[in-house]
C-alpha cells in the first residue's frame, strides 16, 4: 500500500486514484439489449465516400461488403454527381442487409489511446462512458491505469469482445505498482510485479515514475512479457527519467507532454520553479507547467533536432492529449461548452468545480497571464508534434476525458481539431486517429483502416469531416440552413464495431436520459 500511495503522489491525470481505487466501483454496463444491429452474415454499405485511414484521399461512391465482423470487399462503383450504374456493384444475395449511405462519409473506427472508463468523479456509470465513446465513433480504447480495478475493467473488456454490452473494444493497462503490498524499490520486485500483472491478463502498464534502476527493470521485463508500456513522466521523477531516458530503456509511448520539454533542456537540468512552488498545490502545479516549454530548446536547434531524431529512431509514439489541457489556455470556453447542459453528469460537474482537494481543479485564481502562458506553451508543443510527424514520428490521439471539464467522446473530437491546429492536414489527423493508434497497439492487422480482411469498425457521417471536424460532435455543427435559419447538424449517424451497426443518435439519447435521471435524483 505504501508503494501505491507513493505512486499516487506522482499522478497528474489520475491523482484521484487514491479515492477511486479504494472506493466501491461504479455500476457496470448493462446488457446490450436492442442497441446494435448485427453482426450480419452479409452487410453491404451502398454509395458512401470513403476515407480509408491509409493516407489515401477520399473517394467514392463505394460499396463496402461486410461478412459478420470482417470487411471482405471495397468496390468503387461510380462517380460523384451522376447516378450509379448497376454494373460492377456487389450483387445482393438472399438474406443480405443493405444500407443506403449515399453521399455519407465513411471512416475507420477511431482509437482513443487514453480513455478512462472511470476513476475521476465517483459513481460514473459505465454505460454513460461507453455509449458516449461509441456515439463519437470510438471503437477501440486503451484504458490506462484500470483505476476502478483490473477485474472491473477486464469484465468490460470481455463483455465488449463478446458484444454483450454496448462498448468499444477495450485494451486494459494497469498503473505501475497497483496491488503491490510492499514498496517496489529494487529490480527483482519490479520484474515480479510485471510478471504478475501479465498473468492477470493486463495488456500493458502505465508508469508515472520510479528510480532509474526500477524503471529499467520494469520496462525490460514488460518488453520480454510482450506488454505495452505508456508513461506520464510525473514532475516528482522527471529529472532522473525524462522522455528520452525512458525511451532508451524501452518505453514505447509517452502521454501528455511531461518529460519532453525536460529532454529538450539545453541550458539547465531542472525546471526553473518558483521558490514558493508546492507540487501538491494544483494551481502551482499547472501554473508553473504553463511556463515549461519556454525553457526548452527552440525549434530547429541542434538539441531539438537531436531529441526528435533519436525518438523517431526508437520508434517512439507520442500520445499528446492536447485536449485535456485546453482549459488552461481558455477556461471560459471549456466551462461553457454547449454539451455540458445535456451530457455532463452532476457528479462530474461537481468534480470539475474548483476545490483544493480535487485533481485538475486548479481554478483558485486563474488569471489572464496563466492563460497567455499556456497559449505560448501550446504553440511550441504543437510545433514539436507537427515536426515529429513530418520527420516520420508516430503521433496518436487520446482524450483523458473525465477531468478538467472534458466529457467523453466530445473531448476526443476536440483532440482532432487541435491536431489540425498543430499543422496536421485533415488526412494526417484521421491517420493519427486510426491507423497510428492501431500500430501503436500492435493491432494494425486487425483495425485502423478500411481494407479487406480487417475488422468492420467504421464511422458514418452525413457531412464531410475533412472539411470540418465539428460535424463529428454529438451536438453537431452550428450553421444556417437553406432557409436562413440557425440549425445544428446531427453528428455521427452510425458507428459500426465488429460488424454491428449502432445508431449514434440513439446512443446519445440514452446518455441524455442517464444525465436527466441523475439530475432528477439530485
Amino acid at each position: 500500500m505504501r508503494q501505491l500511495m507513493t505512486i499516487l503522489t506522482a499522478l497528474t491525470c489520475a491523482a484521484l486514484l487514491s479515492s477511486s481505487v479504494l472506493a466501491a466501483p461504479p455500476p457496470k454496463a448493462t446488457e446490450r439489449g436492442e442497441r446494435g444491429d448485427g453482426p450480419h452474415q452479409r452487410l453491404i454499405l451502398r454509395g458512401g465516400i470513403l476515407v480509408n485511414g491509409e493516407g489515401a484521399p477520399a473517394y467514392g461512391p463505394v460499396d463496402i461488403v461486410i461478412e459478420n465482423d470482417r470487411i471482405v470487399n471495397v468496390v468503387s462503383v461510380g462517380h460523384p454527381g451522376v447516378p450509379i450504374k448497376p454494373e460492377g456493384r456487389p450483387v445482393a444475395q438472399p438474406g443480405d442487409r443493405e444500407m443506403d449511405v449515399s453521399g455519407h462519409y465513411i471512416l475507420p473506427g477511431f482509437v482513443d489511446m487514453h480513455g478512462h472508463i472511470g476513476g475521476s468523479a465517483e459513481n460514473i456509470p459505465a454505460d454513460y462512458v461507453l455509449k458516449l465513446w461509441l456515439a463519437h465513433g470510438i471503437t477501440t480504447v486503451r484504458e490506462p491505469g484500470s483505476f476502478n480495478g483490473l477485474d472491473w475493467v477486464q469484465w468490460h473488456q470481455q463483455e465488449a469482445e463478446a458484444n454483450r454490452i454496448v462498448s468499444p473494444r477495450i485494451v486494459p493497462y494497469v498503473g505501475f505498482g497497483m496491488g503491490s503490498e510492499e514498496p517496489i524499490f529494487n529490480a527483482e520486485q519490479a520484474r515480479e510485479w510485471v510478471r504478475d500483472i501479465k498473468s492477470q491478463g493486463a495488456a500493458g502498464i502505465k508508469f508515472f515514475g520510479a528510480t532509474p534502476r526500477v524503471m529499467a527493470a520494469a520496462l525490460d521485463e514488460a518488453n520480454q512479457q510482450d506488454l505495452g508500456t505508456m508513461m506520464h513522466h510525473a514532475q516528482l521523477n522527471v529529472v532522473r527519467t525524462n522522455v528520452l531516458d525512458s525511451a532508451r530503456q524501452g518505453l514505447t509511448t509517452m502521454e501528455h507532454w511531461y518529460g519532453l520539454p525536460e529532454a529538450l533542456f539545453d541550458g539547465q537540468v531542472i525546471q526553473d520553479y518558483s521558490p514558493e512552488y508546492n507540487y501538491n498545490d494544483e494551481q502551482d502545479r499547472f501554473g508553473e507547467a504553463g511556463k515549461l516549454w519556454e525553457q526548452a530548446a527552440k525549434p530547429g536547434s541542434e538539441k531539438w533536432n537531436a531529441v526528435r531524431d533519436e525518438l523517431i529512431a526508437l520508434d517512439f509514439t507520442i500520445n499528446p492529449t492536447l485536449t485535456i489541457y485546453e482549459a488552461s489556455r481558455d477556461l471560459m470556453r471549456e466551462r461553457r461548452a454547449i454539451w455540458h447542459e445535456e451530457y455532463t453528469l452532476p457528479t462530474l460537474w461537481d468534480f470539475f468545480t474548483p476545490s483544493r482537494y480535487a485533481h485538475g481543479s486548479y481554478w483558485f485564481d486563474w488569471t489572464t497571464d496563466h492563460e497567455v502562458a499556456w497559449r505560448k506553451n501550446f504553440t511550441q508543443w504543437m510545433t514539436f508534434l507537427n515536426d515529429y510527424k513530418n520527420h516520420g514520428g508516430r503521433v496518436t490521439t487520446g482524450s483523458d476525458s473525465g477531468y478538467i471539464y472534458k466529457i467523453y467522446g466530445f473531448g476526443y473530437i476536440r483532440e482532432l481539431e487541435l491536431l489540425r491546429e498543430a499543422g496536421f492536414n485533415a488526412l494526417e489527423v484521421i491517420q493519427a486517429a486510426t491507423l497510428n493508434g492501431a500500430e501503436a497497439l500492435g493491432m494494425e492487422s486487425e483495425i485502423g483502416s478500411v481494407i479487406p480482411g480487417k475488422k468492420a469498425d467504421l464511422v458514418i457521417v452525413k457531412e464531410n469531416p475533412l472539411r470540418n471536424f465539428k460535424v463529428l460532435y454529438g451536438t453537431g455543427h452550428y450553421q444556417l440552413d437553406d432557409n436562413n435559419q440557425p440549425m445544428r447538424t446531427k453528428g455521427i449517424r452510425y458507428t459500426i464495431k465488429d460488424g454491428i451497426v449502432y445508431d449514434a443518435q440513439a446512443l446519445l439519447a440514452d446518455v441524455r436520459e442517464i444525465v436527466k435521471s441523475a439530475k432528477e435524483r439530485d
